[in-house]
């Protein structure tokens, strides 16, 4: 067993191991133990997750077991679900699609959690602005989806912003706001790239326009958006159904 972590879910705390913890190391939750996320921590040094504490007990258990054991009369699956498409333990979804409810309908449910973060870099009189996201769904159609139709442009070539499709866990991208043709230098020793959208291959200025292309291929892709994402929060959360 490995050390014991401490984590603050919605006020909650939980003690557990590491090894629970990436016990689903494709999932969100396992990818921000691992090191592929950024993690935040509370005044008390223990790891903060802001959602809900109440059903991360089910979770947490599931993670220990494999197996998902709720009581007789659980009335929350919906929450439950919510929660499972967030953290996007896959196994977990599994077993919540053979209960038998009226109220939980998730299979053909698609959820897309974009962590995002920016820098500025001042280059002579200039500043350039350095966008990083990591894009996390439930849905591995809509993932490779949206890597076939995003590239990079860097020292006048078309790059694709991942190969390797047939692990795709989760799409990282980092780009350069706008392009200078005066910095095209700077931006090459720094390998900065720009990122672009096909069909329309219009250069992503920004994260908001980033969300929009998101949703715009998702749609044209057969997925329905369920809601309007904030674009204030991080993670930025998408909920699509999938067009049968």
């Amino acid at each position: 067993m490995s050390e014991p972590i401490t984590l603050n879910v919605g006020g909650m705390l939980y003690t557990t191991s590491l090894m629970t913890l990436t016990r689903y190391p494709e999932s969100m939750l396992g990818s921000l133990f691992i090191g592929d996320l950024p993690t935040s921590k509370d005044q008390q040094g223990n790891y903060f997750i802001d959602r809900d504490g109440k059903m991360f007990r089910h979770i947490l258990n599931f993670l220990r077991t494999s197996h998902l054991d709720l009581p007789a009369d659980f009335r929350e699956l919906d929450l439950l679900s919510r929660e499972a498409d967030f953290f996007q333990i896959q196994p977990l979804l599994q077993a919540l699609q053979t209960i038998k409810s009226p109220v939980i309908q998730i299979k053909n449910n698609a959820v897309l959690n974009i962590f995002h973060d920016s820098q500025s870099h001042n280059v002579g009189s200039y500043t350039v602005k350095l966008v990083n996201v990591q894009v996390f769904s439930t849905s591995c159609a809509l993932l490779n989806l949206l890597n076939s139709k995003f590239y990079y442009i860097f020292k006048g070539d078309n790059l694709s912003v991942d190969s390797d499709l047939e692990d795709l866990k989760f799409i990282p991208l980092e780009w350069v706001q706008s392009g200078r043709t005066s910095l095209e230098k700077q931006y090459i020793m720094e390998n900065w790239k720009s990122l672009y959208a096909s069909p329309s291959h219009r250069q992503i200025q920004s994260l908001d326009m980033f969300i929009q292309q998101v949703i715009k291929i998702a749609v044209n892709g057969g997925f329905f958006l369920n809601s309007i994402p904030s674009v204030s929060s991080n993670p930025i959360i998408l909920h699509f159904t999938q067009e049968r």
